[in-house]
């Protein structure tokens, strides 16, 4: 993906995860703003590794969202291409996504 695709993804999976949070946990909202709300965009081997996350995140009860793009661009449609994890504490994510590097 060109890097404003990856930039246009990611604001996807953030204003998903704000609606989400809003809708479902106050608290972990308040913390996130009162916290500045860190966005830390990592890079994945592939899909795989993706939906592997994904699991994890869900097993750790981690709000997520992964963005399945609708092909108008430079993605074919139903393509997963971002995964958007947390709010949660640092430590929770960190059993996530330790391993990842920095996109």
């Amino acid at each position: 993906m060109s890097p404003g695709k990856v930039a246009a993804q990611c604001s996807h999976a953030a204003v998903s995860l704000y609606k989400q949070i809003s809708e479902s946990n106050r608290y972990m909202l308040d913390r996130w703003e009162e916290g500045g709300c860190a966005k830390i965009v990592l890079r994945s081997k592939d899909i795989e590794e993706i939906e592997e996350l994904l699991m994890k995140g869900v097993s750790l009860n981690i709000t997520n969202y992964l963005v399945i793009d609708a092909g108008r661009t430079e993605i074919a449609s139903g393509s997963a291409t971002v995964l958007g994890l947390g709010p949660a504490p640092r430590a929770v994510i960190d059993q996530i996504t330790k391993e990842l590097k920095l996109y």
